[in-house]
């Protein structure tokens, strides 16, 4: 490895400028990795990252490396020279990329602008920008702590920040990825309303949540309301609802509402004409639409007696358990009505079709790719500031309004679509107004034709699964989709085959998987090369056109993916796992509570839920799936990356079930906190394994004065069984591999030991104290870790001690000759002191040994 750059656990980064000083042996490793890739330095990449152990090669793209004084990662290369394989991913579109800091390590000492680098470094360490780690190492929270700081970045200066903040990255910083409503779905959620999670409600309101129309623009009624939960949690949140039960609620009156919702009251009806009385009135009474729910049977759920055309379960009430086929073919036949799914057991029946064309084609919108345009197309500077520019900023947020709209939907609004009192008074006409806009935005054209081709995709995948579902043709198209073919496909049997062309094109394998590969490369999803791409459901509207077809035809008895949290999609098997989790986005290790697997073939839905017996597993790794705009995401990175470095969990396959992985989590003394790994506090047994050759107990009760005084010499301190178990694991271990089985002569040693042993000892200064407190409550040794001496017989403890110097990460060595034990510590930052204890008057001393 090289004695530069900066290091960062096992990996070191350099700049390439430095790669002819490199030893011969990651010189090679760096050439070959190159050559596996296609690459060049200089031209493709400038920043190198090489393992320690050289078992992988990361390359680097920073355009921007000296002109920025914190530079963006715009692509990487990551190269397997075992196997010969290449790992791209660029964040060219990304939101959030990856940015570097402290770079001037990375380049040679006698580099002229390394000093700048440093001083730039300096300033930020001053007010504390480094402090927390998992905060600065993406471009969306290190602005927000600059901000924060009360300063800016100028070239290689940070400024205060002064009262104008024209430039400031106002969007970036002010809407945090996937908290905007609308990216999974129709309309958006207002944000006032997001305290609706906190109430529990039932899926099927949850849905409405999620696609937006709890707004509080719209009324909800109950039909069958049970004690009301629903209703209650819907009227503190400031939306107008009422419910009906036949049992807890029979003298409240059936109204009609804009929504009306019958969950789950069906599959309690063992009258077939009751219950279809029960849909066909909740039906009459819905506005705009109904929301009908059932249980799906799945291999745990049916169990009880039959009775009619399902069961009398243990506590003697009826339970019609449905497939999800079964639901929909039952609500179709009594309606005569096409229900859309948007969940296991869960369907929509639009009276208003209007709504149901903006609904269908709403939630597959790419609401995220506005956003990004947005961002790109910030005002263009000005040469001087003239009348029009003063008009401009006079009607900046009328304007900015106005440009969002065009991006939203990729073609110029019309009044319709676009009402503003202002337009006429201070342009004259709407299109006066868009005429003065665009020549103001930088880049305009390109970005303008970006948002037309995301709208026109999101149109073909639309026009590709209405055709794969086989729906009736409409009577009347609803006036945008109207609006949308005539500017995008110029009729609507153009627009049809372009959605036949896109659905043919889905049932290739091989298009299939280079659209897999291609999102990927976007940090959309983990691809198993070969196999199947994973990501969260809420990426799944920025796939390619292709994959959101394919995974659209796979749905289309499910339901909506954004029900799920995790959607794998199999790229040769024609099948799509879902995964529910407890707390995706929360929790480092989500556990799965429910998994769905799809047959796009046979539209056959498999249903495993986890609980009794199944335990829900962890999801491990969950870094690989998600991406940097992804809540969460840097301490996500971190955790694992932390986990795997610990090297005490093997995560091939599904990996360990939660007991064992906690299990072995213990025994290398550490525990989930959060998002941290963080050391065990509790007090192991003395006979537990303290590494691979030995216990606590050995570690504990060994050396003359402890067998002479049977002292317990008893550790205090959880963080002291830690540090011994560190030096056993880092230390010990490796030498007893290489040398064979040592003789522990001095361990552990706790204050009460130590008033039996004689003058000799530096409990201050030796670490064999590890983490014991003192009297006034400080560590004895401020050195912290742990220490032991130990013989090998039969070898020259000078050899021992000169291996260990070359090999081992030890903290400090004291070696007394070559006949007598080694004296070594392990702590948390080793320092890798060495000295030799000569005989010098009577007394030993410590001088360095090289």
């Amino acid at each position: 490895m090289p004695p530069f750059g900066k290091s960062v656990a096992r990996n070191v980064y350099f700049h390439v400028s430095l790669l002819d000083t490199l030893e011969p042996e990651s010189r090679d490793a760096v050439h070959a990795a190159g050559h596996v890739a296609q690459i060049h330095p200089g031209e493709d990449y400038n920043v190198v990252k090489l393992n320690r152990e050289q078992n992988g090669v990361s390359l680097l793209c920073y355009p921007e490396f000296f002109e920025e004084g914190f530079p963006v990662l715009r692509r990487y290369w990551t190269i397997d020279l075992e196997k010969q394989t290449v790992r791209f991913r660029t964040y060219e579109n990304s939101l959030n990329p990856p940015i570097l800091h402290r770079k001037e390590l990375l380049l040679p000492k006698d580099h002229p602008q390394r000093k700048t680098f440093e001083a730039l470094t300096e300033a930020a360490e001053q007010i504390g920008l480094f402090d927390d780690p998992c905060r600065i190492g993406f471009k969306q929270a290190w602005e927000i702590l600059l901000a924060q700081r009360g300063c800016r970045l100028a070239g290689h200066e940070l400024v205060p920040i002064g009262n104008d903040e024209s430039d400031s990255p106002g969007l970036l910083t002010s809407i945090p990825p996937f908290e905007k409503g609308g990216l999974g779905g129709i309309g958006g959620i207002a944000r006032h309303l997001t305290a609706l999670t906190r109430y529990g409600f039932s899926a099927p309101i949850q849905t409405l949540t999620r696609f937006g129309f709890l707004d509080g623009s719209k009324t909800v009624f109950d039909y069958g309301c049970g004690r009301g939960d629903d209703v209650r949690g819907l009227r503190e949140n400031g939306i107008e609802a009422a419910g009906w039960d036949p049992y807890y609620a029979p003298e409240e009156t059936r109204r009609n509402a804009h929504i009306v919702n019958l969950g789950f009251v069906i599959n309690v009806i063992e009258d077939m004409d009751v219950r279809i009385e029960a849909l066909q009135g909740a039906y009459r009474l819905a506005e705009e639409l109904l929301v009908v729910s059932a249980m799906l049977a799945n291999p745990d759920a049916v169990r009880g007696t039959s009775y009619g055309d399902g069961i009398l379960t243990s506590r003697n009430t009826f339970q019609k358990y449905y497939t999800q086929s079964e639901l929909r073919a039952f609500i179709a036949e009594v309606l005569d009505e096409e229900p859309l799914p948007v969940g296991p057991g869960i369907f929509y029946v639009f009276k208003d079709k209007d709504a149901e064309q903006r609904f269908m084609v709403g939630r597959l919108e790419n609401r995220r790719n506005s956003l990004r345009l947005s961002h790109l197309s910030r005002p263009a500077k000005p040469a001087r500031i003239d009348k029009t520019q003063a008009k401009y900023e006079q009607h900046r947020e009328l304007l900015e309004s106005l440009w969002e709209s065009c991006l939203s939907l990729g073609r110029d609004p019309d009044r319709s679509e676009f009402s503003h009192p202002d337009v006429a008074a201070n342009f004259g006409s709407l299109r006066a107004a868009l005429r003065f806009v665009k020549p103001r935005k930088e880049n305009a054209e390109a970005i303008l034709e970006q948002a037309r081709r995301s709208r026109i995709d999101d149109l073909r995948v639309y026009f590709a699964l209405w055709q794969f579902e086989k729906r009736k043709p409409y009577r009347h198209l609803e006036a945008r989709l109207r609006k949308d073919i005539k500017a995008f496909f110029g009729d609507y049997r153009a627009a049809l085959e372009s959605g036949r062309e896109l659905l043919f094109a889905a049932a290739s394998p091989e298009t299939i998987e280079q659209a897999c590969r291609e999102a990927a490369e976007q940090g959309i999803g983990w691809l198993e090369e070969g196999e199947s791409l994973q990501l969260p459901t809420r990426l799944v509207v920025q796939l390619p056109a292709i994959l959101r077809a394919y995974v659209g035809c796979g749905l289309l008895l499910y339901g909506d993916v954004s029900s799920a949290d995790l959607i794998k999609i199999h790229i040769r098997s024609g099948k799509l796992t879902l995964m529910s989790f407890d707390d995706f986005s929360g929790k480092p290790l989500p556990r799965m509570l429910q998994r769905v697997k799809i047959n796009l073939r046979t539209q056959e839905l498999d249903i495993f839920d986890y609980g009794e017996p199944y335990e829900p597993p962890y999801l491990y790794r969950k870094s690989r799936f998600i991406n940097e705009e992804f809540p969460n995401y840097a301490e996500q990175l971190a955790f694992d990356e932390a986990l795997e470095n610990l090297g005490v969990v093997d995560f091939s396959g599904y990996g360990p079930s939660p007991a064992e992985f906690h299990g072995r989590l213990e025994v290398a003394r550490w525990t989930v906190d959060g998002f941290r790994l963080v050391r065990s506090r509790s007090i192991p047994d003395l006979d537990a394994p303290c590494g691979r050759y030995f216990t606590y107990r050995q570690l504990i009760e060994c050396g003359e004065t402890q067998a002479r005084t049977s002292l317990p010499n008893l550790p205090k301190q959880p963080d002291s069984y830690s540090a011994l178990y560190d030096l056993a694991v880092n230390i010990l271990d490796p030498v007893i591999d290489y040398f064979g089985m040592i003789e522990l002569t001095y361990g552990f040693c706790s204050p009460e030991l130590a008033k039996h042993i004689p003058a000799r000892i530096a409990p201050e200064l030796d670490q064999h104290a590890a983490h014991e407190r003192n009297r006034k409550g400080g560590p004895i040794c401020p050195r912290l870790g742990a220490a032991v001496d130990f013989l090998v017989r039969d070898e020259n403890m000078e050899e021992v001690a000169r291996w260990i110097m070359a090999n081992l990460p030890y903290d400090r060595l004291y070696y007394y000759g070559s006949d007598k034990p080694v004296h070594v510590s392990y702590s948390e930052h080793p320092a890798g002191e060495t000295y030799e204890m000569r005989v010098v008057e009577g007394r030993r001393v410590p001088r360095d040994f090289e």
